[in-house]
């Protein structure tokens, strides 16, 4: 290959920029040059291209978002915009793409490279709901974040013995509620995979107080049941002891400068992706398993969701007490 393309897609992850410059540089080590696709799959249909030199990607790395911007294309999903954007990118010269991005964007790397068009994923998610690798892109900053929300929510909380619900991102996947929530030792969390009723909510949110603790913490994923507002509804309409409150950070999560282990593992992914690409290994995502690459099947990556661990969902319901 003489000239291949990196796009981000679906939403967006801290560290997206650290694996950008990282494919760009990695590619002028190996003598081929890197043209940037824009917005995504929408910007293959739309021939939004743009050649990234290694000054194109300098300074990068400490940004948060993504240089290439990134968007859901539903028109990739038609056959008719599929194969515009397939044109599109043959008639570029592009040889081959690297995507960064979720299990959304690995689709449609799928669908290219089944179309006879290589492909090699990065695992770009901050829900780490993955498969095929044991971290994701912009997971540890987004689980950063929350954790300082947390922090800062219990400080007022304490102050005057009220009750806060903390929603987070996690609709498929509870690890962010989970890795955040025990750091900051709430009392309770709630994930998509382990449905809990609002009865034993409210009986550990009256257990608490019973325990003299001045504030009772909660962490829900966005997916979880049930949902944080009927939790919150809930919690005001019965005698507890705690004022109950609900902050929802939102896409506040996604965004700040990546974390400097965030900015590690997309280095070492997205330069794990220009080497797999060139050597004719395509057709599968680059994962870290341990602290070592591995290079998984498309097929394997989107046929499950990551499943929480094992420890994780253990250490939730014992380090709250």
């Amino acid at each position: 290959m003489k000239t291949i393309g990196v796009l981000t897609s679906g939403g967006d992850a801290p560290g997206m920029n650290a694996a950008i410059r990282a494919v760009v540089r990695t590619a002028l080590a190996r003598g081929v040059e890197t043209v940037g696709i824009r917005r995504g799959y929408a910007g293959m249909i739309a021939a939004d291209f743009e050649p990234l030199s290694s000054r194109s990607v300098g300074g990068i790395a400490r940004w948060g978002g993504t240089i290439l911007q990134t968007a859901r294309s539903l028109e990739f999903q038609t056959p008719e915009g599929f194969q515009e954007a397939l044109e599109n990118i043959r008639s570029y010269g592009i040889e081959g793409v690297v995507v960064i991005g979720g299990d959304g964007s690995l689709n449609g790397a799928r669908a290219l490279q089944n179309a006879g068009f290589p492909t090699v994923g990065v695992p770009g998610s901050i829900d780490n709901d993955l498969c095929g690798t044991d971290m994701a892109i912009g997971v540890d900053t987004a689980t950063n974040t929350i954790l300082e929300a947390i922090d800062k929510v219990k400080d007022t909380a304490s102050s005057h013995e009220r009750a806060f619900l903390i929603e987070v991102m996690g609709r498929r996947s509870g690890y962010l509620a989970l890795a955040a929530g025990i750091a900051g030792g709430a009392e309770v969390i709630i994930v998509p995979e382990y449905p809990t009723s609002i009865d034993q909510i409210l009986a550990e949110m009256r257990a608490t107080r019973v325990r003299g603790k001045p504030h009772f913490i909660v962490i829900v994923a966005e997916g979880a049941t049930p949902k944080a507002m009927e939790i919150r509804e809930a919690m005001s309409a019965t005698k507890t002891g705690f004022d109950a409150r609900l902050t929802v950070l939102g896409h506040v999560q996604r965004g700040g400068s990546p974390s400097a282990a965030d900015r590690l593992l997309a280095t070492k992914l997205g330069s794990a992706a220009v080497d797999a690409l060139l050597e004719g290994k395509t057709g599968v995502m680059v994962g870290i398993q341990g602290t070592q690459t591995a290079l998984v099947p498309y097929d394997e990556v989107l046929a499950c969701v990551r499943p929480p661990e094992e420890e994780l969902l253990r250490l939730g319901t014992i380090i709250g007490l």
